[in-house]
């Protein structure tokens, strides 16, 4: 049998049943594996190792007398820190947080406590949650597993992280920009951003409470999409429901019950906003070939307007001004991309627009239509754009309808895994998961290849941020490479099955990214 911190969740499981496995044997291999290897990796902010053996023991007793809590009862799991935790503080990477101590746990650790699960720690992330890394002054900087010069993502990188090296075989992360999918595609692991309220997010903690042009939705993720859908249905919806009034008490769907060979997927590899890396190219293209082989009829798909909607997007995030952030951050110490970022939600209109437009003149076109719509809003100015980004739903899904489509195929973000640091100015890759976010649609991620070292050249860049994912493009030789799978509202289980697809069609390809990966 393999090493018990590499198995899937589902095969723990299996083995809890069967009782060929205590809980505590499960706990104990993983938090090995953490003394083992997290001083390089700096995945967890805080492990609970005497609190996890103690309910590892209590599940396993419970088990002997025949008593079931439910899907997870025993199985070990990580939680990312911006959760809320009885006597402890969510800081976000926040210096200023770190006395505000929670009075009882997050909704979604709350319904893992009752499902009998053992929360082993809780794991790294961006600065208030604002970039695609996990590095923030209070826990310093998570590396990725398949290379520690490289960012696991953010903000749930340091979950995605965790899972990738197996120091947790599920994990609960949070997405309101691919914060859950840019992290499993850096990482090589599955991940699912249900639609708004399908998990609650009672007690789930952001860095502009109240922004909800734009909503946060907390996650699963685990090594592979068997592990993501099994764990996507083992919280109990009704209970949820009872917790948080937001949530619906419906099941999200069987996807085992999707008949994939009905489905009509799209494939939206340019979103007309960054040009994707040639390894991910090659992803997307495997994939439709995976889900071609499942009997899905698989067509390219072009929405008009996308571009714009990535900018409504920034917009929506920035309406503040960055005062929400800029308050919380006075006098605190401020990692340099959260600090950039800050900078350019505050310069004043007036001198935003002339800067934007000077960009533009230069041949800066993206960076002068972001820096042109970002900033503060009037509250009038605010509703517009909050309408205009409900009707862009409602046309996104015209276009669906009128394409025939049940899901969209593309990539989460527009390279693989970023060096350290490379995060600066360079949001608009993560532009393809943004969309989704904006559209309030489930996406899921799961991993595909790795990138070959004949793929790491772009074309002859025409701006900056070409140039500087050409950077990027020229380090990830052997990095892994997931794509994304995006249905539509309530149709968690569509998106579900097609990663299934996917994963049993590319699991047995040559560049599959295995992991658990040593770092």
């Amino acid at each position: 049998m393999r090493e018990l911190h590499a198995l899937s969740a589902t095969d723990m499981y299996a083995l809890l049943e069967r009782r060929e496995v205590s809980s505590e044997e499960l706990v104990r291999a993983h938090l090995e594996r953490i003394e083992s290897i997290d001083g390089r990796v700096r995945a967890f902010t805080e492990v609970f190792r005497a609190r996890a053996l103690d309910e590892a023991r209590r599940a396993d007793a419970e088990r002997a007398r025949g008593e079931q809590r439910g899907p997870l009862h025993g199985l070990p799991v990580s939680v990312k820190e911006s959760l809320d935790m009885a006597g402890l503080a969510a800081t976000m990477g926040v210096p200023s947080r770190r006395n505000l101590l929670a009075k009882s746990d997050a909704g979604v650790v709350q319904m893992l406590r009752e499902a009998g699960a053992v929360i082993l720690g809780r794991t790294n992330v961006s600065q208030f949650l604002i970039y695609h890394e996990s590095r923030n002054p209070l826990f310093g900087q998570c590396a990725n597993p398949f290379s520690l010069a490289h960012t696991p993502g953010g903000s749930s990188g340091g979950e995605a992280a965790a899972l990738a090296a197996g120091m947790s075989p599920l994990g609960v992360g949070t997405d309101i920009g691919g914060s859950i999918r840019v992290p499993a595609h850096f990482t090589g692991i599955a991940g699912l951003k249900p639609g708004p309220d399908r998990w609650t997010n009672k007690g789930s903690n952001t860095s502009m409470p109240g922004q909800e042009a734009i909503r946060g939705q907390v996650g699963p993720m685990a090594r592979t999409a068997r592990d993501v859908a099994f764990f996507a249905r083992a919280l109990d919806p009704v209970r949820m429901s009872a917790i948080d009034g937001r949530v619906a008490p419906l099941a999200i769907g069987d996807p085992a019950a999707v008949d994939v060979g009905k489905l009509r997927v799209g494939v939206l590899a340019d979103d007309a906003v960054f040009p994707i890396s040639r390894g991910l190219r090659r992803a997307i293209d495997r994939a439709a070939d995976a889900l071609r082989a499942r009997g899905a009829e698989v067509v390219p798909f072009a929405p008009a307007g996308v571009g714009e909607a990535i900018e409504r997007f920034f917009a929506a995030m920035s309406a503040d001004g960055g005062e929400t952030i800029a308050r919380a951050l006075a006098g605190a110490e401020v990692d340099p991309v959260l600090k950039a970022l800050e900078r350019v939600a505050r310069i004043p209109d007036h001198a935003r627009k002339v800067l934007a437009r000077g960009l533009s003149f230069v041949g800066e076109k993206r960076a002068g239509r972001l820096l042109s719509v970002i900033g503060e809003r009037r509250v009038h100015e605010l509703y517009v754009l909050v309408n205009e980004i409900r009707a862009y739903r409602f046309a996104f899904t015209a276009a669906m309808d009128e394409a025939r489509l049940d899901a969209v195929l593309g990539a989460a973000h527009a390279t693989p895994a970023l060096p350290h640091g490379a995060s600066k100015d360079f949001a608009l890759a993560g532009a393809g998961s943004m969309l989704f976010n904006l559209l309030h649609f489930p996406a899921g991620v799961v991993p595909v290849t790795r990138v070959r070292r004949d793929e790491i050249l772009r074309p002859k860049p025409k701006d900056r941020l070409e140039r500087m994912a050409a950077d990027v493009d020229r380090k990830s030789s052997g990095l892994p490479v997931g794509v994304q799978v995006a249905a539509r509202p309530w149709r968690e289980d569509v998106a579900l099955a097609l990663m299934l697809a996917i994963e049993g069609e590319v699991a047995g390809d040559e560049g599959f990214p295995r992991t658990p990966v040593m770092p």
